[in-house]
């Protein structure tokens, strides 16, 4: 498990990498002058998937990553 500096690092160069420094900072500004609730997002975020979609996900994810 990372320690949470470490955690972040990466979050950010994954952000960074996929959106860009501009569309990372605006994503952070957004959660963080919106009231974020992280919860009742979370509540929504997978509404529409089976578990077993859900692991497929999870598993492609997981797949990739290790491919680095």
């Amino acid at each position: 498990m990372m320690n949470e500096t470490a955690l972040k690092v990466e979050a950010i160069d994954l952000l960074i990498k996929n959106f860009g420094v501009l569309n990372t900072e605006r994503f952070i500004t957004s959660i963080k002058s919106n009231n974020f609730d992280y919860t009742e997002w979370q509540k929504n975020l997978w509404k529409d998937k089976t578990i077993d979609e859900i692991h497929t996900l999870a598993t492609e994810f997981e797949n990739r990553k290790n491919k680095k």
